[in-house]
């Protein structure tokens, strides 16, 4: 069981304009747990510490407790929630239905929507609108689910009275969301087709956890331009 005082002995390892950073990030602070943030320039080499940290994906993001890496976004998030279950509030549901219910969006946000976002981000031409069409149908999906699903369907967040998983697995790509819809001049979560994602979307971005860790989304837009214009490298 995790104790109190325990900034020295919780390190993250990642980088701010990350969404996957910004998810933990937001887990950490709703538990109240303090940390050190060691802020990775992937303009450098690979430091010793992350290598030894994540010697498998060799990447971040990375959280260190008592000198243990836990790698993968929402696994840590997970950590957290158990690690430091005596904390409130609970960030996973205690029904094992509910629980199975939250796991499976989350699975859905990581293998489908944010991988249709990213390729948009980064696309041009035809690729891009066709990236931007799959995003789109991908959060349909999600706004029919806050309107059908017994689990979400009148509750303020995807995790009741209170966010939760599917809040911090969502919710912690706004910025990028925006960062996209601003960089690529589209349109990924309507108003009027989705209003229940919306104003979700805008109570989650109102907290004060949320805005503490949400970077800029015009950074994003730098990030592409440079991108964009860097020359192709062979393998």
């Amino acid at each position: 069981m995790a104790t109190e005082g325990e900034k020295e002995q919780v390190k993250l390892l990642g980088v701010t304009l990350s969404p996957f950073v910004v998810r933990v990030c937001i887990a950490l602070a709703l538990k109240g747990i303090d940390y050190e943030f060691i802020q990775v320039n992937f303009m450098h080499p690979k430091s010793e510490l992350l290598l030894k940290s994540n010697p498998v994906h060799k990447k971040v993001l990375v959280l260190i407790h008592y000198g243990k890496p836990v790698c993968e976004s929402m696994i840590i998030v997970q950590y957290i929630e158990e690690a430091w279950e005596n904390k409130e509030p609970n960030l996973m549901p205690k029904d094992p239905y509910d629980r199975a219910i939250a796991r499976f969006w989350v699975a859905f946000v990581d293998d489908k929507l944010f991988p249709s976002m990213r390729a948009a981000f980064f696309g041009q031409g035809e690729q891009l609108q066709k990236e931007v069409e799959v995003t789109v149908t991908n959060f349909l999906l999600i706004e029919e689910a806050l309107r059908t699903n017994d689990c979400f369907a009148g509750k303020p967040y995807f995790g009741g009275d209170e966010i939760g998983l599917i809040d911090i697995a969502l919710g912690g790509l706004s910025a990028f969301i925006t960062g996209v819809e601003k960089a690529t001049d589209s349109v990924l979560i309507d108003a009027e087709k989705m209003p229940l994602l919306s104003a979700w979307l805008d109570r989650f971005c109102q907290l004060d956890v949320v805005k503490e860790a949400m970077p800029d989304p015009a950074e994003y837009i730098s990030v592409r331009r440079a991108m964009m214009m860097s020359p192709p490298t062979s393998n």
